[in-house]
């Protein structure tokens, strides 16, 4: 008699969010943007991410290249689609809500 084979549940693979972040220069508005962001993943992506900061005064030629036109901007590059948001980051749901991360709360 041949044995019953285990069905494993198939578990759902979280994507990975990248993050590139672009600012001019370490201003008080920059960092705020960096500090939400961090604070933010770690709250609701719980180490699944990786998080980019350009800045604009070192690597001018990135804002042709992604079309920024001002900053601090966010793109959120993967999991598709990409998103843009464009400020210091200050609504949590509207952040939320643009890079389209379904809050586990």
């Amino acid at each position: 008699m041949a044995k019953p084979r285990k069905v494993r549940a198939k578990q759902k693979a979280v994507p990975e969010y990248l993050f590139r972040l672009f600012i001019s220069g370490l201003t008080p508005r920059s960092q705020m943007a960096i500090d939400r962001l961090h604070e933010y993943c770690a709250r609701h992506l719980k180490g699944n991410h990786r998080i980019e900061v350009v800045d604009l005064y070192q690597s001018p030629e990135r804002a042709a290249q992604e079309q920024i036109v001002a900053t601090p901007t966010l793109l959120k590059i993967s999991p598709s689609p990409e998103r843009r948001l464009i400020g210091d980051l200050s609504r949590e749901d509207h952040f939320l809500r643009g890079v389209d991360i379904r809050s586990s709360r």
